[in-house]
């Protein structure tokens, strides 16, 4: 792995297929959301602006694990708040924020908009 691929910015390998709920927006219909578009995460705004994330993981841990029921509201499964990273930052710098933070998946800003979402696998597909 060479010494570049470190200052590689996030920008050139997060993805930009992005979802984003409203926080009624239920657990049912987020779930077909991500089935349909084969993604792993949504991100929840509320008047335009990010205020959390929902990711498989928090299925898995919030849904199943507590069995809540189909039509529990984004609100109250997301991740909040939402850590971001901006757009122009490194692919280090993302890693260290997903390893302080112990998340897999983090959202792409540029200023104040949700530009992206970059995983820990984006990460190490690309570094390997």
């Amino acid at each position: 792995m060479s010494r570049g691929n470190y200052a590689v910015p996030v920008k050139d390998i997060m993805s930009k297929a992005i979802v984003s709920v409203n926080p009624e927006t239920t657990s049912f219909q987020i779930s077909k959301m991500m089935e349909q578009g084969g993604i792993g995460a949504v991100i929840v705004q509320e008047e335009n602006m990010p205020v959390g994330i929902i990711t498989d993981r928090d299925f898995a841990i919030k849904i199943a694990a507590n069995n809540m029921p189909h039509d529990t509201p984004a609100r109250k499964i997301m991740s909040s708040p939402l850590v971001t990273i901006s757009h122009d930052k490194s692919l280090v710098e993302a890693a260290k924020t997903m390893s302080i933070m112990k998340i897999r998946k983090l959202a792409v800003s540029d200023r104040d908009a949700i530009v992206g979402i970059i995983t820990s696998t984006d990460l190490v597909d690309h570094l390997t």
